[in-house]
């Protein structure tokens, strides 16, 4: 048995190993949601099964589970010949959602980590490309109705052969894609990363000795196990049950509906999905890897102290999602399942264990990523462009304090690029960028607020197309305190503003020199009667103008003046 402190410092080296191949992976890359938003993460897994053995801790939540089942179909489809075998050198590429993905934007690159000629674990990043081809520039088609349509799907291939990219694949990939010119940046900073991974985690084996290491792993493993059965143990036996609802599916102006029931016996979870609405015809189906990586980041809200690693997860079984839109098959649609439904999922999560645990789970939050894509063909650069923009927006309140403000979303740790990265790069003015006032759901304490912005073109023409959510209802208020105001989004085209029929999902807009988009993000739920609020608090809240004082007399039931 490996003593306690060797072992906490072997953890602290195998998540050093991680967060440096994050930290590289953003500052060698070109795209702004990369570098700046930082749309990416970085782990180990295991050789034989591609579980997860460590994750940086800057990287997104949601790609934990993914990357991990990603991985393993790597290592079952080279086991049963349908991918070439791993040689020293090799970087794997594959973006396909049904294997082990979420969309088509967010690739991923896995390269075998070899130690005196035998495969030791495999190093795994993902990374949110501004454009993978398809009926949109993006990728977020919110009107597609097969996988074809959003672009092109790569099975594991080899990018790279023994330290050489394969430059005909590339080709291949060049042809299908846009902007593909400016993508060669971002593919030599992602393969720069998992190098600089190998040399890192080549020095830690060499400090304290291959056989060690993996002691400390297989421990480490078994420790989160206990502390997630642990934590687990906190949950009064019994059945939760929570709703969440999707706007639509993008083509089908009709909700989906996410059930779920929450069982806890015998130091286990249970999360049963059954009920949930069938698959759909647009793109909100979610693959079983996003799925799954839904209920786990969800989880790691509600005990962020368990660490990082396939043991955390063993406590909890998912069941139910068979013949609903959470289990997507090939060629249903899929481009909003990682930055949407997933976040559902992770609602319908908070909502049936905020009853069991009170003062650890929060309101739900915003809850989209806001995704927006804008391309076009800028005239003063003379280049074409597509530019993705996500948002924050208002987390939910809790038992301790109101709800964070534009924080990123639920799935992750991305941020919106600085609006002076933006304009730099893109033909666009930001008109606004503020708070959006009064969308904290009402309550003991209230729900942050969402973000309110809106871009101008302005040169050139463009297509606009966005993928967002919760603009047919707020986000879920708990314990009495109130939901937070719907997503909002207006298009200005020749001075005059509509709002799509989907309210949140629209593609392929026509944009003209001046014409304009305004987004305005959900705020979080309140926790708790809101009548039960700090009347000094709520006054602040006035006094700063996040809520007006008829805002504040009908949703706290304040007296005018107070």
């Amino acid at each position: 048995m490996i003593d306690p402190v060797t072992l906490a410092v072997i953890q602290a080296g195998l998540q050093q190993v991680c967060d440096e191949m994050d930290l590289t992976f953003s500052r060698a890359a070109f795209s702004p949601v990369i570098a700046e938003a930082d749309d990416r993460s970085d782990g180990i897994y295991a050789a034989g099964d591609g579980s997860l053995i460590a994750q940086g801790s800057r990287g997104l939540p949601v790609f934990v589970g993914t990357m991990q089942f990603s991985t393993r179909h790597l290592t079952e489809r080279i086991a049963n010949g349908e991918t070439a075998a791993p040689e020293p050198g090799d970087i794997y590429i594959v973006n396909d959602p049904y294997l082990g993905g979420t969309h088509l934007m967010d690739v991923r690159f896995v390269l075998p980590f070899y130690r005196d000629g035998r495969l030791w674990c495999w190093l795994s990043n993902t990374g949110h490309w501004p454009d993978t081809g398809g009926a949109v520039p993006g990728g977020f088609s919110a009107s597609a109705t097969a996988a074809e349509q959003e672009g092109l799907r790569l099975p594991p291939v080899k990018l790279f052969k023994r330290g050489q990219m394969d430059r005909e694949i590339w080709q291949i990939i060049c042809s299908n894609i846009r902007v593909s010119d400016q993508r060669i940046g971002d593919v030599q900073a992602q393969a720069a990363a998992l190098r600089i991974g190998a040399e890192r985690l080549a020095a830690l084996l060499d400090r304290y000795g291959d056989a060690t290491v993996a002691d400390a792993i297989a421990e480490l493993r078994a420790l989160a196990a206990r502390q997630m059965r642990a934590n687990i143990g906190l949950i009064p036996d019994g059945r939760y049950q929570a709703r969440a609802m999707v706007d639509s599916d993008g083509v089908v102006n009709e909700p989906l509906i996410i059930a779920l029931t929450v069982t806890k016996a015998a130091g286990g979870l249970c999360f049963d999905f059954a009920g949930s609405s069938p698959p759909c015809l647009g793109p909100m189906n979610s693959v079983r890897a996003t799925t799954f990586s839904s209920v786990y980041l969800a989880m790691r809200h509600i005990f962020p102290d368990v660490p990082i690693s396939a043991g955390a997860f063993e406590p909890l079984q998912i069941t139910g999602i068979e013949g609903t839109f959470l289990d997507a098959h090939y060629p249903r649609p899929v481009s909003g399942c990682a930055a949407e439904v997933s976040q559902r999922i992770a609602e319908a999560v908070f909502a049936a264990l905020v009853q069991a645990l009170p003062d650890r789970v929060t309101a739900a939050p915003a809850g989209t990523s806001g995704n927006l894509s804008l391309g076009g063909h800028d005239p003063e650069k003379g280049r074409d462009y597509v530019m993705y923009q996500i948002s924050g927006g208002g987390y939910g309140g809790n038992a301790d304090h109101d709800g964070l403000s534009n924080g990123c979303s639920t799935i992750g740790i991305s941020k919106a690029p600085p609006i002076e990265i933006m304009e730099q790069n893109f033909p666009v003015l930001y008109r606004h960028y503020a708070l959006h006032e009064g969308s904290g759901g009402a309550g003991r304490q209230r729900g942050g607020f969402g973000l309110d912005y809106e871009i101008e073109l302005l040169r050139g023409t463009a297509r606009a197309s966005f993928v967002m959510d919760h603009g047919r209802s707020g986000p879920q208020g708990v314990l009495g305190g109130q939901d937070g105001a719907v997503n909002r989004v207006e298009v200005v085209q020749g001075g005059t503003g509509f709002t799509p029929p989907h309210l949140s999902k629209a593609q392929d807009i026509p944009l003209q020199p001046g014409d304009r988009i305004r987004v305005r993000t959900p705020g979080g739920g309140g926790y708790g009667p809101p009548q039960d609020r700090d009347p000094a608090l709520l006054a602040e809240d006035v006094r700063l103008g996040r809520y007006s004082p008829e805002e504040g007399e009908r949703k706290f039931g304040m007296e005018k003046g107070g």
